[in-house]
Formats: C-alpha cells, sequence, structure tokens
C-alpha cells in the first residue's frame, strides 16, 4: 500500500480535493438512507471541471438501493461518456451527526470504478476518509481492487 498517500487534515489536500469534499458533504444531506442511517456522498470530478454528485439511496427491497460513489459514477459516464474522470471523492456521516465518519467503497463500487478507469483507459485518483481519520488519497481504482472482475475473451 505505499502507492496510498495520508493526510491528518483535509487543510492539506491540495484546492481541487478540498472543493470535492466540501461538495459532497453538502450533498449528504441527498442521501436517502432510512435503513442504515448512514448517509453517503460521492464528488466525481471530470477533466473539463464538471462535479457529477451522488448520494446513497436506499430501498426496502435490499439490494434494490444504490451506493453514492455507483450513483456518480454511472452518472457521469451517461451524461458526459466523451469526458474522462479524474477524481473521486467519498465523504460519510451518520444520520444527525455532524462529523464526517471514515467510509470506503464497497467491492461493487471499487469494480464499477475500475471498469470506468479501463474505458477511460486513465486511471483516476480516490479520496476518503480512513479509520483513523486519515484523508487516504488512492492512485487509481485498480489500486483499491487488486483481484478485480475482467472481462474474458472467448
Amino acid at each position: 500500500m505505499s502507492d496510498f498517500k495520508y493526510f491528518k487534515s483535509l487543510d492539506v489536500l491540495d484546492p481541487e480535493t478540498q472543493y470535492l469534499a466540501h461538495r459532497a458533504t453538502e450533498w449528504l444531506e441527498h442521501a436517502y438512507a432510512p435503513y442504515s442511517n448512514f448517509h453517503v456522498s460521492a464528488a466525481v470530478l471530470l477533466e473539463d471541471g464538471n462535479v457529477i454528485l451522488g448520494t446513497n439511496q436506499e430501498n426496502a427491497a435490499y439490494p434494490a438501493g444504490l451506493c453514492a460513489e455507483r450513483l456518480a459514477v454511472f452518472s457521469a459516464n451517461a451524461q458526459h461518456p466523451d469526458k474522462k474522470i479524474k477524481k473521486v471523492v467519498i465523504v460519510a456521516r451518520k444520520k444527525d451527526h455532524k462529523e464526517l465518519t471514515p467510509a470506503a467503497s464497497c467491492g461493487g463500487c471499487r469494480q464499477v470504478m475500475l471498469e470506468s478507469e479501463k474505458r477511460q483507459a486513465t486511471p483516476f485518483e480516490i479520496i476518503m476518509l480512513s479509520h483513523d481519520h486519515e484523508w487516504v488519497v488512492a492512485p487509481s481504482a485498480a489500486s483499491l481492487l487488486p483481484f478485480a472482475f475482467s472481462k474474458v475473451n472467448l
């Protein structure tokens, strides 16, 4: 994991990442999480500067809901198919709490982000809060999912 970078505070990260983290944090209010009470938001930065936001959307017919990362990445790919993703910032907060809580993408979200990297033939950074309350910058989705599913040529 030597490719990962750790930062004690959001304030020491680059202004672009700080901006995305703030946008994602503001967007947490749009999460629909009545079952888990765990609100997650993702901000996707495209190469042209557009920001696509997504939040987790739960459903009583589990697992019919969708994670914030998948919602944001799928939206970016659908709305801007010719634009590359540059960076994804993920934030989370427990219901009725003000402070952010650690959250890492699930395996399904990691796979979706990895396939987006492969489609665009360019890695993108993924930034999230660790269990040590440090900001982690992963250099790519591939770094988060070393044994990913892959398309098999038959």
